[in-house]
């Protein structure tokens, strides 16, 4: 958001500031790369501190509500390891997981992930600081030292000597001067309000999807939705809704020009608990623009009242359901991403990418664009340590988790939540081994980086 000059300006007084904390390595944002990567940076035997502007770590598990955290997983995928799968073991390990509808994997409980993750952050030995927003980075000398932040406490500064920047929107290194670039707004990926609901007759409900199975390539059937498939997804099963939407417009319920519901559950519980209702997709919201932000979690709140009110009239099971509760804050898909070393393309991700600089691999599975292909033939990329070193800009700065660079076909890949820890664990095992060498980030020995991420069990190759 531009701000209008017809409202005047106002002078910002220079103050000193006092330091609230400081650390070998910082990370700002906890989501799932921030999270794996303050845990890989502690492992390696360096002090952290991890930085979260809400309440609860897991950025898009635990605050926006998206609990399916590897739902591309079939028999013959060949998944990457490391912390992102330690995520839904201890989740799994806390109760705090259940099988996933669509794929050999396990959906996340976001309430009990919650406590899975402060655990983590506690056993690592990383310091948090929880409700801390970040407003600006501290240059110098062309080097990023630290952030200034904002809290109950003050304003403050929070230094580190490597920082890690998870925002997931790349706002430090777009606010530190080092390139990024933005999709569009009209090219930007929908956003989501997620929710859940309560009260539903699981019998009835896996009733009805039994008798109406949905396939992947129903997508193609929604709303204003192409999609664009490799021919072997488009007869698996999808916990796929959109039937309830189209009845509702013709009854009048749903406005027939609304062309963004329809999409997929979750998981439901047996007592009746219907979760991750990822059913509202809105255009044009741009996570970076806060009157854009506000205006989508207002509509998307509506538009998902709209959608509970379809499912109870239209869907088995659904009839005496009510909504249990919103995820805390609206899902962005992508914003900014940096101008890497390394950018990674479509034909990296689509067709096998090898680096030498490899950190990690993440199966052939791309969701977003008009795309979609499953990894269920063993296909997979390695993801390389460039894409998220800055090409330019201040020293001392690494981009972690969907922000690193790409392309959009790429970025439909990186963007999964755990591509996200993939390239989070890298980033942090990288900053713990640049402090403890004294080297850059840029030049940071990648055959350590390696061997530490492999006694931190994650495949490379």
């Amino acid at each position: 958001m531009t701000p209008s000059p017809d409202l005047g300006v106002v002078t910002e007084p220079a103050r000193t500031l006092e330091v609230l904390a400081r650390a070998d390595v910082l990370v700002v944002g906890s989501g799932p790369g921030g999270l794996a990567a303050a845990l890989a940076a502690a492992r390696a035997g360096v002090s952290v501190l991890l930085l979260e502007r809400n309440g609860c770590f897991g950025g898009n598990i635990t605050q926006v509500g998206v609990e399916g955290f590897a739902w591309y997983r079939h028999e013959d995928t060949v998944d990457s390891e490391g912390i992102g799968i330690e995520f839904e073991e201890r989740a799994k390990a806390a109760g705090a997981a259940k099988p996933e509808p669509q794929s050999d994997s396990h959906a996340l409980d976001a309430e009990g992930f919650k406590n899975v993750a402060d655990d983590m952050v506690a056993e690592a030995g990383i310091e948090p600081l929880l409700h801390a927003l970040v407003v600006a980075p501290i240059v110098e000398d062309d080097a990023i030292i630290g952030v200034i932040v904002e809290s109950k406490s003050g304003r403050h500064a929070v230094l580190g000597t490597i920082v890690i920047d998870a925002t997931g929107d790349a706002d430090i290194a777009h606010r530190a001067g080092t390139s990024t670039h933005k999709t569009p707004l009209e090219q930007m990926q929908a956003a989501s309000v997620m929710f859940h609901m309560t009260g539903v007759d699981k019998t009835a409900f896996i009733q009805g999807v039994k008798d109406d199975p949905q396939t992947y390539l129903s997508w193609a059937g929604a709303d204003e939705w192409a999609v664009e498939t490799t021919g072997k997804e488009d007869d698996m099963f999808s916990p796929w809704l959109s039937k309830p939407f189209d009845r509702a417009k013709k009854a009048g319920r749903i406005p027939a020009d609304l062309k963004t519901l329809g999409g997929t559950w979750g998981a439901i519980s047996d007592q009746g608990d219907l979760t991750y209702l990822n059913l509202v997709h809105m255009p044009e919201i741009d996570g970076t623009d806060v009157r854009s932000l506000t205006a989508g979690e207002i509509e998307g709140r509506r538009q998902a009242l709209l959608a509970i009110d379809a499912l109870r009239r239209y869907t088995p099971g659904c009839e005496n359901a009510k909504l249990r509760n919103y995820g805390m804050t609206i899902g962005i898909r992508d914003t900014r991403k940096l101008v890497g070393r390394y950018n990674l393309t479509a034909h990296d991700v689509r067709e096998q990418g090898r680096f030498d600089d490899s950190i990690g691999i993440f199966p052939e599975f791309i969701d977003g664009y008009g795309i979609l292909i499953l990894p269920t033939t063993g296909r997979y990329f390695q993801v390389p340590y460039r894409s998220m070193v800055p090409n330019d800009g201040v020293d001392n700065l690494l981009v972690t988790g969907r922000s690193i660079g790409g392309d959009q076909t790429s970025h439909a890949a990186v963007r999964n939540m755990m591509c996200c820890t993939v390239a989070g664990q890298g980033a942090g095992v990288a900053a713990a081994l640049a402090v403890k060498t004294g080297r850059t980030i840029a030049d940071v020995d990648i055959v350590a980086v390696q061997a530490e991420l492999k006694r931190q069990e994650v495949r490379l190759t």
